[in-house]
């Protein structure tokens, strides 16, 4: 279709601001975006929408306007419920550029315009997936008059003969029309598609499972609610979503790859509807952490909970117990760009965050809405999930071995029965192992050879009070499953040395005071000097005192970590080569 019928379509209550010469353009397709830069989802011809939440002041117009004048799209539409009338340099930018410039009046959804565009597109190059488009609106809509992805993988059933199934990254199940995918064969699909995206290569990817050929297609978040544009193809790689269609498109005419790449973007719809769902869970999980971490009085903390159970645990108004788990996902700084990516070190906080809400999810429940119990905050590279517990029955006369306070032992420790029934049935709490059994093949795809995540379990705690032992607890176990070879590893509160338990419990003054002895020093000479002895006694010891990987992690020469060294020692007083006082060291920071 032409820019031109998209103007005079008046449902669509577009406005032109400038462009009128290059009206006859063709449309080949739509994308919503607040990107400063969505280059590298742009294949040319599409009308983007954009509510200018890129646009800081007026110099970032015309950096906007050049990407998309050079990746061919066919027009800009700028919606104006964010700022009202379109900014002038925005305007002047598109006429520099020749980029037609529309205004989408406040009333008009970007939805409206983007169900019009495919289906009209469509339409006109097959007509095979109009029933698709036509019921649009039906996937954005949630609750059983919707449907949401089912109603698209419906009809792709029905009127191609496409079976198709939108999996998570892990593998999981998001929808489907039929018969479920196998939880083996969506890991095994979810983890060609890592790996594939890993290479730099654009989709679809095709995987040979079984004997049956499958094409992988990515769905993007790249609508209102993207994350800003990855610098490198690993910040993204561990949260997209995809679709899996029982079938090769290697042989596909270019009209059906487009309209199958048209299927991905409504299915985003619902990825963003996903993302804003879990935007007051995570909310609330910040909130009370930054409450245990700044040691708030427990009434306070408890009066917190009291707020987020409902929302966790609907109808149960308040959680007998918590867990704490804490995930972190580390790239090794590269220095030179991998496929897609730049030289330099990878947030990893994010990624943390997106991969912990998703392990959390019990994998034998499909669908967008299954992780509504989950409470995941991110702070600097790590994530922490608040995991609500409904109360656990009382053990059975006959039952053995299990451990009856919740408060010093979970299910790690408490075995299974002997007729095969999962210790889950038996008891709420996470297990360490379990949580990444089912996802550790995909997800090692996916972190390939430069990347790993750990997990951290702590047991289950009854109030506020626990809950900052719990959160030491977990992250103790993290390290713990860090000091372990693998790509994907996990450890529970069960596994943690015996000294290691007992740090949540020191009191307050204790602590106060074996940390001011050890550290103060070190934070007063940092203050003057800005020499960040601190950060780089918490790199050596985190590398078991190795010089070069120390140094390296640091980027800096051995010979300044060494000096930096010396001087930690020459002010506290201590040998870093003695183990005692290592673990001295380690013991001060781990309670400061």
């Amino acid at each position: 279709m032409r820019l031109r019928a998209l103007l005079e379509t008046e449902a669509l209550g577009l406005r032109l601001l400038g462009g009128e010469d290059e009206l006859d353009r063709t449309v080949r397709g739509v994308m919503t975006t607040d990107l400063r830069d969505p280059s590298r989802y742009l294949s040319g011809g599409e009308l983007v929408l954009t509510g200018l939440a890129w646009r800081r002041d007026a110099s970032d117009s015309e950096p906007f306007v050049r990407i998309l004048a050079g990746a061919g799209v066919a027009g800009l539409a700028a919606g104006e419920a964010e700022l009202g009338d379109i900014p002038a340099d925005l305007v002047e930018a598109c006429l520099q550029h020749r980029l037609p410039l529309f205004a989408v009046h406040e009333t008009v959804a970007f939805a409206t315009i983007t169900e019009h565009v495919v289906r009209q597109v469509s339409g006109e190059r097959a007509g095979d997936l109009a029933a698709v488009v036509d019921r649009h609106r039906r996937l954005m809509t949630s609750g059983p008059a919707g449907g949401g992805p089912e109603v698209v993988l419906d009809l792709l059933t029905s009127d191609l003969d496409l079976r198709a199934w939108v999996l998570s990254p892990t593998g999981r199940q998001i929808a489907g029309a039929g018969a479920p995918l196998p939880g083996a064969l969506g890991a095994a699909l979810a983890g060609r598609h890592l790996a594939a995206t890993r290479t730099g290569r654009r989709g679809p990817h095709r995987a040979a499972v079984a004997g049956t050929t499958y094409s992988l297609f990515p769905i993007r978040n790249t609508g209102r609610g993207a994350v800003p544009p990855a610098r490198d193809v690993r910040e993204s790689v561990l949260s997209d979503w995809l679709l899996a269609v029982e079938a090769d498109a290697s042989d596909w005419p270019a009209a059906r790859l487009d309209l199958l790449q048209g299927v991905t973007q409504l299915i985003a719809v619902e990825r963003d509807r996903r993302d804003a769902a879990r935007t007051v869970r995570r909310r609330l999980a910040q909130e009370v952490l930054e409450l245990v971490q700044a040691g708030a009085a427990p009434a306070e903390i408890a009066a917190r909970l009291r707020v987020a159970a409902p929302v966790l645990l609907p109808g149960l108004g308040a959680a007998p117990q918590w867990q704490v788990v804490v995930a972190r996902v580390d790239w090794t700084a590269t220095d030179t760009p991998g496929p897609g990516g730049v030289p330099g070190d990878i947030a990893g906080g994010p990624a943390a965050q997106a991969l912990l809400e998703e392990i959390l999810v019990d994998p034998a429940v499909s669908g967008p809405d299954s992780a509504d119990r989950i409470a995941v905050a991110h702070t600097g590279e790590e994530a922490i999930a608040l995991v609500p517990l409904p109360a656990v029955p009382a053990p059975l006369p006959e039952t053995v071995g299990g451990p009856t306070d919740t408060t010093a032992g979970t299910a790690e420790t408490a075995a299974a029965p002997e007729s095969g029934e999962p210790a889950a049935a038996q008891d709420p709490a996470l297990h360490a192992d379990a949580l990444l059994a089912a996802v550790r093949e995909p997800l090692s795809a996916g972190l390939a050879d430069d990347g790993r995540l750990t997990l951290g379990v702590s047991a289950a705690v009854h109030s506020a009070e626990g809950l900052r032992g719990a959160l030491e607890e977990a992250r103790h176990a993290r390290r713990v499953a860090a000091a372990r070879p693998g790509r994907v590893c996990a450890a529970g509160h069960h596994e943690l040395a015996s000294h290691v338990l007992l740090l949540p419990f020191v009191p307050d003054d204790v602590r106060r005071a074996f940390t001011a002895r050890l550290l103060d020093p070190l934070r007063d000479y940092d203050r003057r000097h800005r020499a960040e002895l601190i950060e780089t006694l918490e790199a050596f010891l985190d590398c078991d005192g190795s010089w070069t990987r120390c140094a390296a992690r640091l980027h800096l020469h051995v010979n300044t970590l060494r000096y930096r060294v010396g001087r930690i020692e020459q002010l506290t007083g201590r040998d870093l080569s003695r183990l005692e006082d290592k673990l001295d060291f380690f013991l001060a920071l781990r309670m400061s």
